[in-house]
């Protein structure tokens, strides 16, 4: 058992200097003064958390954990995503995905990528398919892959409004809709459309229509990369008011060519975006190619070290109290993919947390219950990282 004593906690609610119990995976108890350590009869691991806040453990809910990329040849193909990478960057949860490349990769690869992570200690899941459609899957269909495959909890990503999309029509985006939320029912997981948003004007459009000729709501659908560029976020304002929007968090060399993620939702919330429709993922190790006139003018790769950055960026630039910063990295995504273990540090939810210094460095993080970053220094790394 791990006593964290006397942490400042955000669970995401703020509680003030609180201790937190962890048995295994699990938080088993949360408040004052829970055991006095002199006299428990019981091995304990004590750690004093004074002067440091406690947050719930973040959740990227769009990496490219078995690589991506490919637009500028084979050369221009992403790695894989190392252990390592997902705990500097304060990340406990993934959720894996193909991409552009439906055509030599196969979500095979994804679900093995998910199946490592868990075994190195993390928690992993993944969207079948991938920017075309017909979309690849694993048993045939996506609502069977749903079903049936544990690690799957939905479709995506799936590219619309995208000179790289394969144009899906009304009917197909419906039809791909209705299987992954039928495959969701079936095994009580969020069966959602993570959908790739491109340059196009009235990039959303097809989302309305398939609601428009269906009987689907807009929160079956996750439309990301909404702050692209100016006109997609500027249509998010109005989309966000009824369904769920994902916004990517950038590398810092890229925010000058799209609108930084922390920006991007303040001035959503400004224009009457509730918060809890928000969503903050980094495309980590996913290709960001830049065109012009067609060509690959330049090309880079997302980092999850963004959406850490995001949220430090939510408290120093933006205003936001520790509470709200967490709901788009942490709390609002384990609602809207439906991982009801995930996004808070509560009784009963698994133990993925980390202690940040007072200059917002992890001093320790936490995944399932067990320390994986300890006095700023990751001690579990990947099998074949040095």
């Amino acid at each position: 058992m791990i006593l964290i004593k006397n942490s400042t906690l955000y669970a995401p609610e703020s509680m003030g200097m609180t201790d937190i119990l962890i048995a295994g995976r699990r938080v088993i108890a949360v408040g004052k003064n829970l055991l006095d350590e002199n006299s428990v009869k019981f091995p304990l691991q004590l750690i004093d958390a004074s002067g440091l806040i406690c947050i719930p453990g973040l959740i990227d809910g769009h990496v490219h954990i078995a690589g991506s990329g490919g637009e500028g040849g084979p050369s221009t193909r992403t790695p894989e995503l190392k252990l390592s990478q997902m705990l500097e960057a304060g990340v406990t949860t993934v959720v894996g995905l193909l991409g552009t490349d439906g055509m030599t990769r196969n979500p095979e690869s994804v679900l093995m990528k998910v199946k490592s992570l868990r075994a190195e200690g993390v928690s992993a899941w993944m969207y079948t398919g991938a920017y075309q459609v017909p979309t690849p899957t694993i048993l045939g269909d996506v609502g069977r892959d749903i079903s049936l495959i544990d690690e799957v909890i939905g479709v995506g990503e799936v590219a619309v409004s995208d000179h790289r999309s394969s144009e899906p029509t009304d009917n197909e985006l419906i039809r791909l809709a209705v299987h992954a939320r039928l495959g969701g029912m079936f095994s009580a997981k969020a069966g959602i459309v993570n959908l790739h948003m491109g340059d196009r004007k009235n990039p959303f459009n097809p989302i309305y229509r398939a609601v428009e000729q269906s009987d689907l709501e807009l929160t079956q659908f996750l439309p990301t990369h909404c702050n692209r560029n100016d006109h997609i976020l500027e249509q998010a304002k109005e989309y966000g008011k009824k369904g769920n929007i994902d916004v990517t968090a950038y590398p810092e060399e890229f925010k000058h060519e799209a609108k930084n993620a922390s920006a991007a939702i303040a001035y959503l919330i400004a224009g009457g975006v509730p918060l809890e429709h928000i969503t903050v993922t980094s495309d980590g190790n996913g290709s960001l190619p830049f065109f012009e006139d067609g060509k690959l003018v330049r090309l880079g790769m997302g980092s999850s070290k963004a959406i850490f950055n995001t949220l430090l960026e939510l408290v120093r630039n933006e205003g936001f109290d520790w509470e709200d910063a967490i709901k788009p990295v942490s709390t609002n995504p384990a609602r809207i993919l439906n991982l009801q273990k995930k996004g808070r540090i509560e009784e009963g939810k698994d133990a993925d947390l980390l202690l940040l210094n007072e200059k917002n460095e992890i001093e320790y993080l936490f995944a399932n219950g067990k320390m994986m970053i300890e006095k700023g220094l990751i001690i579990k790394k990947g099998t074949f990282e040095d």
